[in-house]
């Protein structure tokens, strides 16, 4: 057995024996390692179990079994190479969920190409920025999408899936390629796989980079999150080009041997999503709490679901989401932590007491400590850190051509995340903030995600974010942004009604002094620009001015 599939089998086999998968868990030792040869075409050899299943919203099915996956990827590895990509070159991938997105995946794996996914939301600007910054070589989009990069200025390959477009190779003959693909040399674990661009919600993009171990082997650590098995079919409602895509659509269910299962849907349809799920008896899913938010609209109990694994992540996810899941399935939703330059660093595993607000312990793999302001380790709060002496193997090894942000994020023996929790006595964390949006109000710390969790639970609001607002009495107070629920107006009387509710539910410095009803500003993966509204706070204070749906509760 390979030091992969040993360690593998150990996260299968303990999946819920927390205390023994955290104090035995090694990494393997890896030199070469190639996870789409020498995982992926083995356990795809003769397996004709469906690896990867597609629906669209008009019924049409699309299935390709493990065997099919392994000799069709092999054929589009000998296409690109065919078309000048070689080992090292990087590839920008840029297509919604079908086969063709996980083919490439495999394919680039296989020849050593570094791929770059992206979202299709992406601009003419983001792309540019992606082309150069990244140094691609290659691009492969789908027929639909590829106007965008019209005027995109480069020199690279183009390469279009779903239809014949004029100045673009068609990826329809990746079909009439030799299905048996040799590689020109091993690969070594440490040589680059994946490229991301982080979201990037304070500061341009990061581009985070990630090897042939550090994600397919570090998301052994994933795989023990979800507790996906052998077997299962497994859902994650996630859009491609993000870290989260690969996570829980690639590499956690294929480690497992698992289904991949995919709805694809124009907009969101909670009915629709629900009636997928019993139709096709989906085991386990992953959906963030957005989606989960909408979900519980639905009268969840009239669905005859087969899940068993339940989870959430990309934010915490509050607590009153999951007891009304619960009061209708029988099941726990589990959140999880990570970023895209880890793979799952914190969890709620599967069979393990799941505490209202938490988001769980540290997973096998992760040695996390919290370090105060003062650089020192606290048991009690602080950065959510990892220790560098005991070097997780899902962690990145760097930002790509940026060695001062990764000598920042790499201080002082730990990676530092960025993000703020407090632990409990039982090792328990409990996510904070960002450690850029925790603010003082009244010498009080404040957690603006407490804040905005307490607020989304009036009925008039549907969104909300919550920042410092300059005040000369007290520094700061909280002020909430806020973009309300339909068919609620943005009037005097819907300010003091949030006003009243937060005097009864939240403690006299947390109070929310201010509150302007706006749109809030996002990054193309949805995340709230917490850093553009901090800058309008303060230019706004600093100007005297007043917007005009903005309340003060001292005026109400």
């Amino acid at each position: 057995m390979t030091p992969f599939l040993a360690a593998r089998d150990f996260i299968l086999q303990h999946r819920t024996a927390y205390d023994t998968a955290v104090r035995d868990f090694r990494w393997p030792a890896l030199d070469h390692f190639n996870w789409a040869l020498d995982y992926f075409d083995a356990i795809a050899a003769g397996n004709n179990r469906p690896a990867l299943h597609l629906v669209e919203e008009n019924g049409l099915e699309t299935v390709r079994s493990f065997a099919q996956l392994s000799s069709a990827s092999n054929g589009v590895a000998n296409y690109l190479q065919s078309l000048g990509a070689k080992r090292g070159d990087r590839l920008m991938l840029m297509l919604g969920n079908e086969v063709a997105l996980w083919e490439v995946l495999l394919a680039a794996m296989k020849l050593g190409v570094v791929v770059t996914p992206a979202t299709t939301l992406l601009t003419t600007a983001d792309l540019q920025d992606r082309i150069d910054r990244g140094r691609v070589r290659h691009v492969v989009a789908g027929a639909a999408t590829v106007h965008k990069f019209d005027s995109v200025r480069g020199s690279f390959t183009k390469i279009a899936v779903g239809g014949s477009i004029r100045g673009w190779q068609n990826y329809a003959d990746s079909r009439k390629a030799s299905a048996t693909f040799t590689t020109d040399a091993p690969t070594k674990a440490t040589d680059p796989m994946l490229l991301y661009f982080t979201s990037g919600t304070t500061a341009r993009p990061k581009l985070v980079m990630h090897t042939h171990q550090s994600y397919p082997v570090g998301h052994l650590s994933t795989l023990y999150w979800t507790g996906i098995q052998r077997g299962d079919r497994h859902w994650n409602i996630s859009s491609p080009g993000w870290a989260k895509h690969a996570w829980s659509c690639f590499f956690a269910p294929w480690n497992a041997e698992a289904t991949v299962f995919i709805y694809n849907y124009a907009r969101f349809n909670a009915k629709a999503v629900l009636t997928a799920l019993v139709k096709h008896r989906v085991t386990t899913l992953c959906a963030p709490p957005t989606v989960w938010r909408m979900l519980i609209q639905e009268r969840l109990a009239d669905y005859n679901i087969t899940l068993r694994e339940l989870l959430s992540a990309g934010e915490p996810l509050n607590p009153e989401v999951i007891e009304q899941v619960r009061n209708a399935w029988g099941l726990t939703i589990r959140d999880g932590y990570g970023q895209t330059e880890t793979t799952a660093q914190i969890g709620n595993s599967p069979g393990q007491r799941v505490k209202p607000g938490s988001m769980g312990r540290p997973l096998p793999g992760y040695p996390v400590v919290l370090i105060d302001p003062d650089g020192v380790v606290s048991d009690t709060e602080g950065e959510v850190c990892l220790r560098l002496d005991d070097r997780p193997l899902g962690l990145t090894g760097g930002y790509a051509d940026d060695d001062e942000k990764t000598s920042d994020a790499m201080r002082g023996g730990y990676y530092h995340t960025g993000d703020i929790a407090t632990r409990d006595g039982e090792g328990y964390l409990t996510f904070v903030g960002r450690a850029d949006d925790v603010f003082k109000a009244s010498d009080y710390r404040v957690s603006p995600f407490e804040l905005e969790s307490a607020l989304i639970e009036h009925p008039a609001v549907a969104e909300a974010a919550v920042v410092p607002s300059p005040d000369p009495v007290r520094h700061n107070v909280p002020k909430a942004f806020v973009v309300l629920a339909p068919g609620v107006a943005p009037s005097r009387e819907t300010a003091a009604a949030i006003f009243d509710y937060c005097r009864k539910t939240l403690a006299p410095y947390k109070r929310i002094r201010r509150l302007e009803f706006a749109e809030l500003p996002k990054t193309i993966s949805g995340k709230i620009r917490r850093v553009e509204l901090r800058a309008k706070e303060a230019e706004q204070r600093a100007a005297g001015g007043r917007a005009p749906l903005e309340f003060f509760e001292d005026e109400i």
